[in-house]
């Protein structure tokens, strides 16, 4: 159930805050879990913590090390432990993972099409797509939980119903929701036999060389940072998963180019570790490194120009423009668009201006 760029990675679980009580059955369970990396520094596990779960509060760790409920190889630590090379962390919760309701919001979402079997949504970015620890409300399935209470057919009290594939919270564009078991089964089937059909708009640094090509190249997560994926070669790490990518350039910027993404395979982070592994990092993706200048010229006018750029746009400039699928009940294939939002247009508006006016 993987995507391409899943709730940025797969560590926000269900949950919520850390409390001092133990559940009904009298024991707290596990609902996080981190290894730390061979090569980290000693460092305050509150501020591990904040690195490796960026929605969750410094504040709100260290009252979860009060209660006990942050253990380091098995045992609980106060916020003031130093994490060590290979420590085993874990974050415990009162109740079962799977014990978790969603809480209808009346939050506004873009619905581009609706029927009584799916819903598809052209999501803004900086909006989660479900809840987790630290990041309980705002999320587009409180935002769906509203939208849709009064349906029969669509289950709020199960967070993961109805999502057959997740983009980042700094992603926009467009996802598909089922709204019953058997639409969602169906989905779920045409994303596992690759079928459905996805275009991503990204800006990347660097002036991509073919105009158009294929990435193949497993993905897993970055043995030294779990917080980022990374590439392999097919077939060397048994714990990566086989990602294909084909892009084509669509506008060339000299320093930047946007380029179209068309995804064989859905992988976490799948087009930011993919385009960095060719040397394209996205633009403005901070986490894998776009919020460096990494192609260009040392000139201060330069750095002020991109420093403006990184402020109209300050996420990574990563769009899920189409979406194609097979109706899950009546089988016709459906196709749907989605324009550019504002910020990236504004973005590659100033890139394209930079670029005419430039001589390189």
């Amino acid at each position: 159930m993987q995507d391409e760029n899943e709730e940025d990675i797969e560590i926000f679980k269900d949950g919520e805050a850390p409390e001092a009580e133990l559940g009904n059955d009298g024991q707290l369970h596990e609902h996080f879990h981190f290894s730390v990396p061979e090569g980290k520094k000693m460092v305050r596990i509150d501020k591990f913590l904040v690195g490796v779960m960026p929605h969750v509060s410094r504040n709100r760790i260290q009252m979860a090390a009060d209660c006990q409920t942050i253990l380091a190889n098995g045992k609980p630590v106060k916020s003031s432990y130093k994490v060590k090379p290979n420590d085993e962390i874990s974050v415990m919760l009162s109740y079962p993972p799977s014990d978790f309701t969603i809480i209808p919001q009346d939050i506004p979402i873009n619905i581009v099409y609706e029927d009584k079997d799916v819903v598809l949504v052209n999501k803004t970015a900086g909006m989660v797509v479900h809840p987790g620890f630290g990041n309980f409300q705002g999320t587009l399935l409180n935002a769906l939980a509203w939208h849709l209470k009064d349906d029969p057919d669509y289950d709020t009290s199960d967070p993961r119903l109805g999502l057959v594939h997740r983009i980042d919270k700094d992603t926009s564009g467009l996802l598909i929701i089922a709204k019953n078991d058997d639409a969602k089964s169906d989905l779920g089937k045409q994303f596992f036999n690759k079928t459905t059909r996805r275009r991503y708009n990204a800006l990347v640094w660097g002036n991509v060389e073919k105009d158009e090509g294929t990435i193949d190249a497993d993905i897993a997560r970055d043995p030294k940072d779990r917080m980022l994926f990374t590439t392999f070669p097919n077939g060397e790490n048994p714990s990566a998963k086989h990602a294909v990518t084909h892009y084509k350039v669509l506008e060339r910027f000299g320093y930047v180019t946007l380029v179209e993404c068309i995804l064989e395979t859905g992988r976490t982070h799948q087009i930011r570790v993919h385009m960095k592994h060719i040397g394209h990092t996205l633009f403005a993706d901070e986490r894998y490194g776009g919020m460096e200048i990494l192609r260009g010229e040392r000139t201060s006018n330069y750095r002020k120009f991109v420093s403006n750029c990184f402020a109209l746009c300050p996420r990574q400039a990563l769009h899920a423009k189409t979406l194609g699928f097979r109706h899950p009940r009546t089988g016709e294939e459906m196709d749907f668009d989605s324009t550019i939002p504002s910020d990236m247009r504004a973005l590659l508006d100033k890139w394209r201006n930079f670029s005419q006016n430039h001589t390189y």
